[in-house]
């Protein structure tokens, strides 16, 4: 009886390390933050293990815009430009990983990359490698727009965030911000 205990116990260290083998970290800026439209998608089971590890900022500075007439916010893939990008670090399971990238259209739309993200806040003081959602290959007028630090989809700028629920499932809105 001692034996069979010792190898189930064998077997969930085994499991457990692999778990941990498969972890990803994920910076998020914009509607997948605590408090915002699409944070369910980190806190549903169905989805996978998202844990919330500590707030972030870019380590570059990046333009974080609002886009389409959905209220859509975009880290655009021009570093040195913006701001140092304030949002939340994730710890997420490669199930995670893979819905993450359906509900971003990884890499139709935004393109998933590795950057380097400073702790703002909690016990780890070293800069983070973590997946960020960049779009890349967009319009140079977006430029032009306002650039936030922080967003939030109930901010001073009036631009309410549009549910994928609220939307014309057949209306193409990447070419009002992809080249």
């Amino acid at each position: 009886m001692i034996y069979i205990k010792s190898n189930f116990f064998n077997a969930r260290i085994k499991s457990s390390v692999t778990l941990r083998k498969m972890t990803h970290k994920v910076f998020v800026y914009g509607t997948l933050k605590r408090n915002e439209p699409n944070h369910h998608w980190l806190t549903d089971p169905k989805n996978g293990v998202g844990n919330f590890m500590t707030e972030g900022k870019t380590k570059s500075k990046y333009p974080l815009i609002i886009g389409t007439r959905y209220n859509i916010p975009f880290l655009l893939q021009a570093p040195g430009k913006g701001h140092h990008v304030k949002g939340e670090i994730y710890e997420v399971d490669d199930l995670m990983l893979s819905k993450l990238d359906i509900l971003e259209d990884h890499p139709n739309y935004y393109v998933r990359e590795v950057d380097d993200i400073v702790p703002i806040s909690g016990s780890q003081s070293e800069n983070v490698k973590c997946w960020v959602y960049f779009l890349k290959n967009f319009r140079q007028e977006l430029l032009s727009k306002q650039q936030f630090e922080c967003y939030s989809s109930n901010g001073d700028h009036g631009l309410k965030y549009m549910e994928n629920t609220n939307r014309d499932p057949n209306d193409d809105y990447y070419s009002e911000v992809k080249r």
